[in-house]
């Protein structure tokens, strides 16, 4: 009696369908279709790849380190003949040296620059977003609680462990504070992405549209209207519904009243560096500082030996 009880209450606010609300519920027809999705900004490129490395490809580095070394010795050795002789244009090798390296550094810091502001594109399906470094989270509403424990499978379990675990903080956030977090980036909310998109055009700059995505995680179920099984209303229900469809109403209020992801007017990406995005190069000059302390000791224990 209770468990009929419970599917009753549930019947007036959840339009998912399921094999236990089959005993008490008819399902009629869907009055609108929307979507239920994690929706979150792609992370930006600095996080997930190393975009000191990227201006130039391989074969590039490579040349720039031989013309490098060639140059050096090149230098080197035209400086010594320089000194021999008296006589050698090494001040003019110096010069057409540093002018191909202002060159190289002119094109890669407008590189860098582009890349900072550049989003991944790294997280497309539902098995990447749960193995990034995300933070997961669900719309603080009754269906969130029961549809996340419908798939049993190590994929689906392992994105409502990161939203529901067993033990630690439920990630679960009203609508307001869930599209602010996307905001802020590094955070997935599930929650009907018309409402989602929909608070987003009121409170997100245009250059912040620009980067947002979608992952399904029900595989696109479809819901319907719950009607009480059995109801003398059933039939008017359904013919209703049809009429509304045929006549074009239903079409014309879903267009109206529900809001479709937002397009990206400026191509203009939003700047922002911090600690992230300049890790590579702190951990370049970390190993910088090691390798020339261990070569002022070695010249120490030389000169005392």
């Amino acid at each position: 009696m209770s468990t009929v009880l419970e599917m009753k209450k549930k019947t007036g606010t959840n339009c998912f369908i399921t094999q236990e609300r089959l005993n008490v519920v008819t399902y009629t027809d869907t009055l609108a279709s929307f979507k239920i999705r994690f929706v979150f900004r792609q992370p930006p490129l600095p996080y997930v790849a190393n975009i000191f490395s990227m201006p130039f490809s391989t074969n590039v580095w490579i040349a720039m380190s031989v013309c490098a070394v060639l140059s050096t010795a090149t230098v080197n050795l035209a400086a010594k003949w320089e000194a021999k002789e008296g006589k050698c244009a090494g001040r003019m090798m110096v010069f057409v040296l540093f002018t191909a390296l202002m060159a190289l550094y002119v094109v890669y810091s407008a590189n860098i620059v582009v890349l900072l502001q550049a989003p991944s594109n790294s997280i497309r399906s539902l098995s990447q977003l749960a193995n990034s470094k995300i933070t997961l989270a669900a719309h603080d509403v009754d269906y969130n609680h029961f549809v996340l424990q419908w798939y049993k499978d190590p994929l689906h379990q392992l994105v409502r462990k990161r939203i529901d675990p067993e033990k630690g903080e439920k990630q679960f956030y009203d609508l307001n504070d869930g599209v602010e977090r996307i905001r802020q980036g590094l955070f997935a909310f599930h929650a009907i992405a018309e409402t989602v998109y929909l608070r987003i055009e009121q409170t997100f700059l245009e250059t912040e549209k620009c980067d947002l995505m979608e992952v399904d995680y029900l595989n696109s179920f479809d819901v319907f209207v719950p009607v009480r099984k059995g109801s003398p209303y059933l039939e008017l229900i359904k013919v209703v519904f049809k009429q509304l469809r045929e006549s074009g109403l239903q079409p014309a209020v879903t267009k109206r009243l529900q809001v479709s992801k937002p397009h990206c007017t400026s191509k203009m990406a939003s700047f922002s560096s911090g600690l992230t995005d300049m890790k590579p190069v702190l951990i370049f000059m970390l190993y910088g500082i090691c390798l020339s302390v261990a070569i002022a000791m070695a010249e120490i224990v030389v000169f005392n030996c």
